[in-house]
């Protein structure tokens, strides 16, 4: 299995080879920016498909994240209602 890096402009993803440094070099001159991740695959093709699983991943994990860190507020409001209304009913009991 060969390792890939991989390199993007605008729409565009281009995976290659960690070794090949001439082409990576020109993408770069040609405006393509370097991507953090890199991957071992049997070629290019099964390469980016693992690199779009993984941003895909991560999207998914953030979208996620943003979601409990909106639901977890809600909860802590609701539940301080609520315990301020079972309070309130208990001390008019007495």
């Amino acid at each position: 299995m060969r390792d890939y890096c991989f390199f993007q402009k605008d729409n565009q993803t281009i995976a290659l080879e960690v070794t090949d440094t001439d082409h990576a070099f020109q993408l770069i001159q040609s405006g393509f920016e370097k991507q953090f991740e890199e991957v071992s695959a049997m070629n290019e093709q099964k390469a980016l498909k693992r690199f779009e699983d993984i941003r895909r991943n991560n999207q998914t994990d953030q979208e996620n994240f943003l979601m409990g860190a909106t639901a977890m507020p809600l909860i802590g409001v609701i539940s301080a209602f609520l315990t301020y209304l079972f309070q309130k009913k208990r001390l008019k009991r007495k």
